[in-house]
């Protein structure tokens, strides 16, 4: 099992919320994704390492930025 936390710019709402969880959810090996709209904190739980260029694409596809 792998965590990973990133920093996601420009959410708002709980559908921003909602469209990044999913998003990322897609990915092959995601398990659980947790999103805290305060922080813009997004922790990926997944069964083996995914690369950041693979989470920002997904996060890109959302309407959205990951922080550098």
């Amino acid at each position: 099992m792998t965590t990973t936390t990133y920093t996601v710019k420009g959410m708002t709402c709980g559908h921003c919320v909602s469209s990044v969880k999913t998003e990322i959810g897609r990915i092959d090996g995601v398990t659980s994704v947790d999103v805290d709209l305060a922080t813009g904190a997004v922790r990926v739980d997944s069964t083996e390492p995914v690369t950041d260029a693979v989470i920002a694409a997904a996060v890109d596809e959302a309407g959205y930025e990951v922080a550098v």
